[in-house]
Order: structure tokens, then sequence, then C-alpha cells
């Protein structure tokens, strides 16, 4: 329904809808800035990577003395009473005594008197049966196994940002598009009204005019709300409202065929790094529920006072250090059971990797395939729209002489405005399909795209905490969240 002398001249990116408004445009590479830095999701997941990086210093504290204290105090109100003895004979057997009672009390004593207790308590363990070993292993490959899934939700939050972005820049043209048809058989309407009063063509003619001026209106309101819809999502991801964006370039892409990128992703896509170091930390687990069936070395130091235990003005002072040596026998078959489990989650592990795998695999070889088809679509729909506007303009000449008729007319517009509508989504399908197949081989992160921010330090917090003793402080900063 697009006349020649309305024709856009759409090529290989996308005309920016809006192009009057004053606001500075937004780049694509601005708009993945702004969600490094401002995206909640992202920023949940460097949080989780940061409480993962707290699982090795829980685990070397295997290796680190406990040191503990106990104290207590309190009041005696002690009362002795002796009854009188009158006789003391001894009996037939070695050492005994025979006692006959008197008639009374001889003695009664009463003292009351505070006592205080007071024990310091240092542990040092030897050797816990390889737990502590074993524990820093499995942390060791948490926090990494963390960091990939970290790379992983980056590459999710880009690649829902890139596809925000592409939606709102080809809901604009769409826009653009609807608006401009609108005001194309608004003209063909008047137009068609003229003829009719004139008598060069019927009714007919003009109801069908109309009926396609409505179907226009309806699509621009349609396409209206689409945009908003777009917007809306693009702030959520982003941060920043949408103004005017400036068309979007496919990516360079790092391999070129799609075996390429299967062996790629293979190795390289976050989750299945992920999934690797969990392997490793399920394999770690095994050993860690051995230990409790291993023998358990460790050495204790005591220290002790205590004041007035049994009677006022007396004080015990002492200490002992002794070398303790635990062997289990038997525990209930509990422990047998944890190494049974751990065994059979660590071959659970195995199979996420392999499936993995082949996710990322199946991934990446469809996001090559809809690359291709999208650039292979583009082709053939610039011919599709080069033809159109040649059909339209020979129509619309031979309406002209009365050779055709005003549905035909119509026709051949809505015939234009379909496969220009199609170059827009195809275009978008190309970017979106660069940027997939850049996530499935691991290479959709602000490193690889290489974006103007501060980047997160994923090791320098766990740097920070690692071999630290004491404090509760937030070492986040140092990362710089």
């Amino acid at each position: 329904m697009i006349p020649n002398r309305a024709a856009f001249a759409l090529t290989a990116a996308f005309v920016v809808a809006g192009a009057a408004l004053p606001a500075r445009a937004q780049t694509l590479q601005e708009a993945l800035s702004y969600a490094y830095s401002n995206n909640p999701t992202l920023l949940t997941a460097r949080a989780q990577l940061r409480a993962t990086d707290e699982n090795v210093p829980q685990a070397l504290a295997g290796w680190r003395p406990t040191v503990t204290s106990s104290t207590s105090t309190g009041y005696v109100d002690q009362h002795t009473r002796a009854l009188s003895v009158s006789a003391i004979r001894t009996g037939p057997e070695a050492g005994r005594q025979f006692f006959t009672q008197g008639d009374g009390l001889t003695s009664h004593t009463h003292q009351d008197r505070a006592t205080l207790s007071a024990t310091v308590t240092a542990t040092q363990p030897i050797y816990r049966g390889g737990r502590t070993v074993a524990s820093i292993r499995r942390a060791e490959n948490q926090v990494f196994g963390q960091r990939a899934r970290l790379m992983a939700t980056e590459q999710q939050v880009f690649g829902d940002t890139v596809n925000a972005y592409v939606n709102v820049v080809q809901n604009q043209e769409l826009l653009r598009l609807n608006i401009n048809n609108e005001q194309v058989l608004t003209e063909q309407l008047r137009a068609t009204n003229e003829r009719f009063r004139v008598g060069e063509i019927t009714r007919t003619d003009v109801a069908q005019a109309e009926a396609r001026l409505a179907g226009a209106k309806a699509s621009r309101q349609q396409a209206e709300g689409n945009l908003s819809t777009a917007r809306a999502t693009f702030m959520r991801l982003v941060g920043v409202a949408a103004q005017r964006l400036t068309a979007p370039q496919p990516l360079r892409q790092a391999v070129r065929s799609a075996e390429e990128a299967g062996q790629l992703a293979a190795t390289n896509n976050p989750n299945v790094v992920a999934a690797l170091f969990d392997e490793s930390a399920a394999r770690d687990n095994i050993d860690i529920q051995v230990s409790a069936l291993l023998p358990q070395l460790s050495a204790q130091a005591q220290g002790f006072r205590t004041d007035n235990a049994s009677s006022n003005h007396t004080r015990i002072t002492g200490g002992q250090a002794t070398l303790n040596l635990s062997v289990p026998i038997y525990q209930g078959g509990a422990e047998y059971a944890a190494v049974r489990q751990a065994r059979q989650q660590a071959q659970q592990a195995r199979g996420v990797v392999d499936d993995q795998r082949r996710q990322v695999m199946q991934q990446a070889a469809s996001a090559w395939s809809t690359l291709a088809s999208a650039r292979a679509q583009v082709e053939s729909t610039r011919v599709q729209i080069r033809a159109n506007e040649v059909a339209l303009d020979g129509v619309q000449r031979e309406a002209i002489v009365g050779s055709r008729t005003t549905l035909e007319v119509l026709n051949a517009e809505q015939e234009l405005l379909n496969s220009r509508t199609s170059l827009v989504q195809a275009l978008s399908n190309v970017v979106s399909a660069s940027y997939s197949v850049a996530a499935a081989v691991g290479r959709l992160n602000a490193i690889d795209l290489a974006l103007p921010v501060q980047l997160y330090d994923a090791r320098a917090y766990y740097a920070a905490v690692r071999d630290r003793w004491f404090g509760m402080g937030d070492y986040a900063q140092t990362a710089g969240r």
C-alpha cells in the first residue's frame, strides 16, 4: 500500500523511527554497558558468587585451632552437722570400726562462699581423615563453578538485552511503516471518492478503499502497542528508557561453520564449564564422607582456675596438654550410606556434564542455522521488494488508463508493505542470531564485546577473604560489586 514516491530505502541496517527526536541516540553497546552495571539479575549473580567464595575460608578453618573459654560463678550456702559418738571399737575385720550413737549433736558448722571456675581450652586438629583437604578442594571447585555460572548469567542478560534492543528498533520501524501506510491509504480513499463523484469508478471501489484504510488503522494501533511492550522490556533489562536507538549491526563471528561453533561451545560455553567444576566438587565430596570412617588426631591444651571450690580462701590452678586419637569402629552405618550416596551424586554430576555439552552443541548449531537462514531471507526479500516496487508502479499507471481496478492497486500496495515488513523482521533475526551464536560459544561477555565499563573482578573478593582469620566486614567493594 506504499507507492514509489513514499518508498523507504531499507538496506542492511534498520531505519530508526523517531529520527526527529532531539535526544542523543543510544547504541547497542551503551545498552549492554548499562545492563552490565545495573541489571538486577547480574548483580544478584555476583552476590551469589561472593557468598560461594566464603566456602573456601570455611574449609581452611579445618587447619586452624579453636580456642574456647568457659566461666562459671555461683554462691554456696553449706551446713555441716555431726552426731555425738560414745564409743569406738575395732571389729574382727581389719580396718572396720563400729560406732555407738550418742544422745545429741556435738558440732554444727555453717559456711557460705562465692565460687568461681574458669577454663581456657585450645584444640589443634592434626589429622581429620582427609576431610580438611577434600573440603578445600571442593570449596575451590564450587568457586570456579560459580564463576562460570556468573558468566552464563552475564551472557543471558546480554542476550536478553540484545533482543530487547532489536525488538524496540524493529517495532519502531514497523510502526513507521504502518503510519506511512495509513497516510497513503487515506490519500488513496480521498482520490477514490473524487473519481467516484465524477463517475469513473463504482461504489464498490470506494468500499474497498475504506475497508483497507480501516485495516491499516488497526495494524497501526497494534504496532503502537507492540512498541510500548518492547520499550517496557528494554527498561526492565537495561534500567534506562529506550529513546532514539541507532541501527544495530550483526556481530562478527569467531567461528566460520556450524561444526566449528559446536566444537567451541562444547569446551568454552560457561554452562559446560560450570558442570565440569560441579562434577569435580562432587568427587571431592566422596573423600569428605570417607573421612568419617578414618581416625581423627588432635592436640589439646587447657588451663584452668577454681576459687573456693571446697572452702573459703582456696584457689586451684593448673593446666594440661593432651594428644587425642579417636578411631571409629562402628557408628551405625550412616557414614557408609553417605559414601555410597556421594558416589551416586558424582555419577549424576557426570551425566549433567554430558547433557550440557549436547545442549550447547545443539544451541550452537541452531543459532548458526538461524543466522544463515536470516541472511538468505534478507537477500531474497530485497529482491522481492524491488519486484513489488516495479509491479506497483505498473499497476498504478495501468489503473489511470482504466485497465486495472482499485482493488488491484490496493493489493499491489499491500504486497509491497508485506515485503518491507519481512525485510525488517529478517534484519532483526540476523542481528539477534549473530549474538546467539556468540552466546553459544561462550563469547557474549563484556570482555569479548569490548564494552567501555569497569569490569567486575570475580577474583577480588575471593582474594580478600580467603586467608582471613577474623572480621565480619563487607569486602564486596574490592570486586566493584
